[in-house]
């Protein structure tokens, strides 16, 4: 560390503390000399800026993407979920825990249902039937359940939702007034006329009511239609057109940065199907259609409901998630996926009973319904703030409700970082962040740990169709900045590279079975998707294809390289380029459209558009034209950077669009 006649960019008392801290070690290494600079940290305020200075004297000559930002000490070592069984299984090492889950599947999978006491109406005769096929396994075969049952194990009168409107006080739901509000739901679908196995969506934000929405909705053996409050009325209506539903619960109208949205409107232009709308405020503000219902007159008195007994490939949610081509993908989620969401979330983010959850998120994408059962299902509680999370609003929301896991999108910690919004607030009870949905930065990273007096950021990433993650990083480990450090347990993946050959940086290929990996697509061929066309493993394993391009950096460190198909990630929302095409080519004056994303590999993806015209445009003007477009259409959260006229596209000899030769223009 520097000495005394180096300007420290903290004060002297704090400047002392960690020099004295250094000094009661014997003959320190970096690594420990970093520890005890962090133990003051969490002890003493450090502005976000003031810590990276103090790592970049500690390691001068290490680059923060590719060397850890903090290490686990002996506490977090001695509580984590994943020591616990190291110890009980006799595994000296993370890496021998991940290599017998890997290896051993089946008794990975049985130990984890045991550990999330997953609760069963009739318990599965084995864990795993492959007789069916590599490609489709039958898991817990014969078993019964309906997997609500499992979100309510946690003591009555303990918290199950933390909620807040802006402005607002704190409110708590104890599990007790969760499950008697969802019980009131599914006896109002069962009054209503609705019946297992229909279809129901929901285009909401995050709530409390949300919550007992969707649980409710899986408590009556329907399925749950997962469309993010952000679509225009056209993509809803295609998203409820794939999935069948027969009704749609949506609120009158959402706040978001002090501004109305009219939701009730918007699934009004969408479809004819019923509506049953919930007030933003207390009183109904919106006169409703004949066919619709007010919250107050769908809602059951009855507190008292069984939920449906299922098997377990019954359906309880479909979500939606993009391809390279045509509709998105209807992914349906079984009643065996919250157990993957779940699991997950006791290995990665280490989540323990008590434990507070906070993750902006949206039940149209994974994380919403993620966040219900890994919170639920752990006995832990889900904490909501009904608005952005861009302001303190959001910051002071976490540290009143005493988040322990903070989940983040990386554009996110962008805007905090750019107005330091967060700096003065106390995030000591945070501990682990947990980031996906997008790639990051490795500076964004360390700002966001160091928000917290330096605690680690779990990297992770999945999707829809395996109900979770396959990659990330744990509290066991060293916690390296914007990078992964393991396959997800009870999950391996192989890379490799255009010649189908394993290699250090390549396409990923998922080496299945798991819980939670899908077997079925509403719109699709799942066989053409995801195994088509796909090489065997290097021990010829069947692998399954999932579309990312990874590299392994030396010490086993994993940084993402974005897709190699042509899907992009635009602010955490996966999106076909192909359906912004189909959006942009109805321009007139527009012959052909390639939308490409890029980035310059330190954070989030952006949107540029390459045109072929056959008239004069100005860009800008053009620009205008097509954000216009895309926010009516497709999705007012998705932005058009850049707009580059061409004479025509490159093209593969079979016609192909070289995205990849266009993205290089922009770098």
């Amino acid at each position: 560390m520097p000495d005394q006649v180096v300007h420290w960019p903290v004060s002297d008392s704090v400047r002392d503390r960690i020099q004295r801290a250094i000094e009661s070690l014997s003959d320190p290494t970096p690594e420990q000399k970093w520890q005890a600079t962090c133990r003051v940290a969490r002890q003493s305020p450090i502005a976000a800026e003031a810590l990276r200075w103090l790592w970049q004297q500690t390691f001068p000559d290490r680059q923060l993407s590719q060397n850890p930002m903090w290490w686990p000490d002996e506490n977090v070592l001695s509580e984590a979920n994943l020591t616990r069984w190291m110890r009980e299984l006799g595994l000296p090492t993370y890496a021998d825990l991940h290599r017998w889950s890997a290896q051993q599947r089946p008794d990975f999978w049985q130990r984890a249902i045991s550990e999330t006491q997953i609760v069963f109406a009739e318990s599965p005769k084995t864990i795993l039937d492959d007789s069916p096929g590599a490609e489709n396994p039958r898991w817990l075969p014969d078993a019964k359940l309906n997997i609500v049952n499992s979100c309510f194990s946690a003591d009555k009168q303990s918290v199950a939702i933390i909620h807040q409107q802006p402005g607002g006080p704190l409110r708590r739901m104890t599990v007790d007034e969760l499950q008697q509000l969802t019980c009131r739901v599914a006896s109002g679908l069962q009054a209503a006329g609705y019946r297992p196995g229909d279809a129901v969506g929901v285009v909401l934000p995050m709530t409390a009511e949300s919550v007992a929405i969707y649980l409710g909705i899986v408590s009556a053996g329907c399925a749950v239609v997962s469309i993010a409050d952000s679509f225009a009325a056209p993509e809803i209506a295609k998203r409820l057109t794939i999935a069948g539903a027969r009704a749609v619960f949506t609120y009158d109208y959402m706040v978001r940065g002090g501004k109305s949205i009219p939701l009730y409107q918007r699934v009004c232009e969408a479809t004819n199907l019923p509506i049953i709308a919930l007030p933003k405020d207390q009183e109904d503000s919106v006169a409703l259609r004949p066919q619709d219902m007010a919250w107050k007159t769908f809602l059951s008195e009855q507190t008292i409901f069984d939920p449906v007994v299922a098997d377990a490939y019954d359906t309880i949610n479909v979500l939606f998630s993009s391809g390279t081509t045509g509709d998105p993908k209807a992914i349906p989620w079984k009643h065996l996926t919250p157990i993957k969401c779940a699991v997950d979330g006791w290995a990665h983010q280490d989540i323990h009973p008590g434990d507070v959850l906070a993750w902006p998120t949206n039940l149209g994408w994974m994380m919403g319904p993620w966040l219900i059962f890994a919170s639920l299902i752990n006995r832990g509680t889900v904490a909501l703030y009904d608005d952005a999370p861009l302001d303190e609003g959001f910051g002071r929301f976490v540290q009143d409700a005493r988040v322990t896991m903070l989940g983040v999108v990386p554009t996110i910690v962008k805007v905090w970082r750019k107005s330091g919004c967060m700096e003065s607030l106390d995030w000591t009870a945070i501990r682990c962040f947990s980031s996906t949905g997008e790639a990051s930065g490795a500076e964004d990273m360390f700002y966001l740990s160091a928000l917290a007096g330096m605690k680690p950021v779990i990297e992770y990433c999945g999707g829809t169709e395996i109900g979770g993650g396959y990659i990330t990083s744990t509290v066991v480990q060293p916690n390296v900045a914007a990078a992964f450090t393991t396959p997800s347990v009870g999950l391996d993946f192989v890379l490799l590279d255009e010649a189908g050959h394993p290699s250090e940086e390549g396409e990923l290929f998922l080496i299945p079975p798991s819980i939670g990996l899908s077997q079925q697509l509403l719109n699709r061929d799942h066989h053409e998707t995801y195994y088509a066309g796909v090489p065997r493993g290097p021990g010829g394993q069947l692998l399954r294809r999932h579309g990312d391009f990874m590299r392994r950096l030396p010490g086993e460190i994993y940084v993402a390289g974005g897709r190699v198909d042509d899907t992009m990630n635009l602010g955490g929302i996966k999106i076909s380029s192909a359906e912004i095409e189909r959006t942009l080519n109805l321009i007139d004056g527009i012959k052909e459209t390639a939308a490409v994303a890029f980035a310059d590999g330190q954070g989030p993806e952006q949107l540029a558009i390459f045109a072929v015209a056959d008239q004069a445009w100005d860009t800008d003007e053009l620009k205008t034209e097509m954000n216009r477009r895309i926010k009516t259409q497709l999705n007012p959260l998705f932005k058009v950077l850049r707009v580059e006229l061409i004479d025509q596209m490159p093209r593969t000899a079979s016609g192909k669009v070289m995205r990849r030769k266009l993205r290089d223009q922009l770098t």
